[in-house]
């Protein structure tokens, strides 16, 4: 019963962190108003080494149209700028000799049909790890069964992977639902 068990909780747990991952991914889509998060996959030249713009800067926003990037050294304006312009992100970002300002500009209705695409694009690619779990798990509540675990017992665990899947597949649908709608609110 114990391993029936592990398999239940394991499922759940890596489809919270499934619903986590999508999370984090919704949120550097863009919806008008600016993040920093939007810039999680610039990527800077430092010294010869791909490194994270956050590692070798500190992003703020100053209001929900402009993004400050601040360099812990001066000397990194530039490739910082060079990156920014380089992740083709739509973004303009003006270098004053201190910081890097830029300004989020409006979506258009394109872009914003663009966006939410990607949005769905996204909460399908959870969807199939969800599933994918799912699968797995039912696999291994198989093996329990072959060697020796009751079939009653089995089934009914199949049964509750299949609600733990419907109710993260419904979740991931809410989150897309809302991000959905933060795109396209004007």
């Amino acid at each position: 019963m114990s391993d029936i068990k592990t398999v239940l909780e394991t499922a759940k747990t890596q489809m919270e962190k499934t619903i986590s991952h999508l999370e984090v991914e919704l949120a550097k889509i863009r919806a008008g108003k600016a993040n920093p998060t939007m810039l999680d996959n610039v990527m800077v030249d430092y010294y010869g080494a791909k490194t994270t713009l956050s590692n070798v800067a500190s992003v703020n926003t100053q209001d929900s149209r402009t993004i400050l990037v601040q360099p812990w050294e001066k000397s990194m304006l530039t490739p910082i700028e060079k990156a920014i312009q380089a992740a083709n992100l739509g973004f303009n970002p003006q270098n004053d000799g201190v910081l890097i300002r830029i300004i989020v500009p409006p979506l258009t209705e394109e872009r914003r049909r663009d966006l939410a695409k990607q949005a769905k694009v996204e909460a399908e690619e959870a969807k199939i790890g969800v599933r994918n779990v799912r699968k797995d798990s039912n696999n291994e509540i198989k093996k329990l069964e072959k060697d020796g675990t009751s079939e009653d017992i089995c089934k009914s665990a199949e049964e509750e992977v299949q609600n733990l899947t419907n109710s993260f597949i419904r979740k991931i649908d809410e989150l897309l639902v809302e991000k959905e709608a933060e795109i396209m609110k004007v």
